[in-house]
């Protein structure tokens, strides 16, 4: 809000926090001032440091927003401006292609490497002014903040959660990517930033997604809302370390204390932890525009560490050169991002997809399918019980329709974890399975443990 209010264009609104800075404006005016003849410069940019000046100028990104307008449409429109498209051979290597960007002149421009819907235009392009940006058809969105979304890429008409949401360029890019259908949950408990996040939405046209102001973490997974989500983007609050045009060094304040890092990171695996608990979902994506381990690497590690398996992370865009730090086993499997390295802003990517169920290394050993019966509880051993006395009849030639309903036969078992296994018992959770439900759950795990599971449910 400083920034906005001394060097940009001034705040807007009216909120609490946006008074109070505001009635400094004289104060922090007068500041400036004599900072300046301090350091006898003239200009703003003349007061920062020259690390600063010569760093790597990050070009301006801009995502085509599909539901508007298509990217060659929009190619086309800026050529007949009078920009120029710039060319390059499809196995350009990554380094070679964050060279050639960082490198573009004025009104030059180039289609992005890894994302398909991204133009890249030389620094400083200001295209606040263009048609296109005021009616929606491109997005200014740095190129990391567009990973999560692409990385995610959930299928068309599928239910999304879009955690943390403001200010909403990964829901519009989710929406598009989405082509406008199926359900968008786009959450965050920050009232004053729901406002601009709403009018974006709206801009962009992405009539799939729903705003909604509420704390991430108080969202109860049995909400029937949510009871069929299958993909969330988790981007939370975090130190804001990898933006490279970050104030810093002009205000002095270069580190983030380790308690704002130890109660952000504490924040973040809660969050994360949270959003891999939904019990449909299969993918989740959890990103920062942090540099520092504890936010990064440390969150995922925690986050898989309690869960034991249920997880796995996906080794994302092979070609990326900039991985995750190896802090643990499959700390490669991130991706990390750099204006140095990437020619974007710093971030942070990692993506997790749900293990299938008959993969989990969690069957029960021989002794405890052997101790099964005592662990159903009352009610199934009444049900185990009745299904001896329905035997019994049957072997006294009495056989009812009713013992055709409770027993679990061995190739009924078999059928069913053949073909419908996956999708039968994703749908549920153990503790809701019945005993003839039960025994095809274990009965994925190994065909030998099957038959002796069916073999205990028929005794």
């Amino acid at each position: 809000m400083v920034y906005d209010l001394i060097f940009g264009k001034g705040l807007e609104g009216s909120s609490k926090y946006q008074n109070t800075v505001s009635k400094y404006k004289i104060t922090l005016q007068a500041e400036l001032a004599r900072l300046k003849i301090k350091k006898k410069v003239i200009r703003n940019e003349d007061l920062l440091d020259d690390a600063v000046k010569n760093a790597v100028k990050l070009p301006r990104y801009a995502r085509v927003n599909t539901l508007v307008i298509g990217k060659q449409s929009a190619i086309e429109k800026f050529r007949s401006k009078g920009y120029e498209l710039i060319q390059y051979n499809q196995d350009i290597t990554f380094n070679k292609f964050a060279e050639l960007v960082t490198k573009l002149e004025n009104k030059q421009f180039t289609e992005d490497l890894h994302i398909p819907e991204l133009l890249v235009f030389a620094p400083n392009t200001d295209l606040h002014s263009d048609p296109l940006y005021k009616s929606g058809g491109i997005i200014l969105q740095d190129k990391a903040s567009c990973l999560p979304a692409f990385l995610l890429r959930p299928p068309a008409g599928s239910t999304v959660i879009d955690a943390c949401a403001a200010p909403g360029n990964k829901t519009t890019h989710l929406a598009a990517i989405m082509n406008n259908t199926g359900n968008i949950y786009a959450i965050d408990m920050d009232k004053k930033r729901l406002g601009t996040m709403s009018m974006m939405i709206a801009r962009a046209t992405a009539t799939c997604a729903t705003v909604l102001n509420e704390d991430f973490l108080s969202t109860k997974h049995t909400d029937d809302r949510f009871r069929n989500v299958e993909c969330i983007l988790l981007d939370p609050s975090c130190s804001g370390s990898g933006i490279a045009s970050r104030l810093d060094n002009i205000t002095g304040v270069q580190e983030v204390s380790s308690e704002r890092l130890s109660k952000l990171s504490d924040f973040q695996v809660q969050a994360l932890k949270h959003a891999l608990q939904f019990p449909k979902v299969q993918r989740v994506v959890y990103s920062t525009c942090s540099v520092h381990e504890q936010e990064n690497e440390e969150v995922v590690k925690s986050a898989l560490a309690e869960l034991g398996g249920t997880f796995t992370l996906v080794p994302v865009l092979p070609a990326w050169t900039c991985r995750g730090r190896k802090v643990f086993k499959d700390g490669a499997s991130c991706i990390r991002a750099s204006p140095d390295e990437t020619a974007t802003n710093g971030f942070f990517v990692a993506l997790f997809e749900r293990v299938p169920v008959h993969l989990h290394d969690t069957a029960p050993a021989a002794e405890e399918c052997d101790a099964l019966p005592a662990k159903l509880g009352k009610k199934r051993r009444k049900r185990r019980k009745r299904q001896q006395s329905l035997k019994s009849e049957n072997e006294n030639g009495s056989k009812t329709d009713g013992a055709e309903e409770l027993t679990v036969s061995e190739p009924e078992v078999s059928s069913r974890c053949s073909g419908e296994t996956e999708s039968f018992l994703l749908s549920k959770k153990r503790k809701d399975l019945s005993t003839a439900e039960e025994v095809m759950f274990l009965a994925t795990r190994t065909k030998q443990r099957s038959k002796k599971v069916a073999e205990q449910v028929n005794r």
